[in-house]
């Protein structure tokens, strides 16, 4: 039986070309090749603080029940250590009767897309997993130097695609929120 997967982002304007990819590689990783991964597009949240409205999100729930089988909410924890404590009670809110998981990808989903790709020898992980705004200081300038940042969603698209044929890098890059939460969804599946 195929799993069906609602990854719901902040913002999938940009999100989408990193979450789409780097989900179905996973699903495919853990066993389930012929998992549907849907971004949600509507309703467009449009940001970090309607992504984390329970209403919202119940919303999201209440449209989507029925036709999916595990939601997965992905934000930036954008330097916010109270974000995980913030998700842990958006998840129990909707127990036992949806699988509902969040993540918060530290500092922001480019982290994800970084740690699956070739970097450039000066940098150090270290460095790049460390930085909060990893989108302006890191993902910008790999994108410019590639020339992709004229590409769909400022060369998310395609170093998204990139990324997720490594998505091992990317658990063992970011243990503490990529790779959990691929432990969680194992659980589910």
């Amino acid at each position: 039986m195929s799993v069906r997967v609602l990854v719901v982002p902040e913002d999938f304007s940009k999100d989408q070309y990193i979450l789409k990819p780097l989900m179905a590689r996973l699903l495919q990783e853990l066993g389930r090749k012929s998992a549907k991964v849907v971004v949600c597009q509507d309703p467009r949240l449009g940001g970090i603080g309607e992504a984390l409205k329970l209403a919202r999100l119940e919303e999201i729930v209440a449209r989507y029940q029925g036709m999916i089988d595990i939601f997965v909410l992905c934000v930036d924890r954008d330097g916010d250590k109270n974000r995980r404590a913030r998700l842990d009670h958006i998840e129990k809110q909707f127990r036992p009767e949806v699988v509902f998981l969040a993540e918060n990808a530290w500092e922001e989903l480019e982290t994800w897309l970084l740690a699956g790709l070739q970097l450039p020898s000066d940098w150090q992980w270290s460095s790049v997993r460390a930085e909060v705004h990893i989108k302006e200081t890191y993902f910008v300038q790999l994108a410019r130097e590639r020339n992709l940042a004229h590409h769909p969603g400022g060369g998310r698209k395609l170093l998204g695609r990139e990324a997720a044929r490594n998505i091992q890098a990317i658990r063992r890059k970011c243990p503490d929120d990529f790779d959990a939460l691929a432990r969680k969804i194992e659980e589910h599946l």
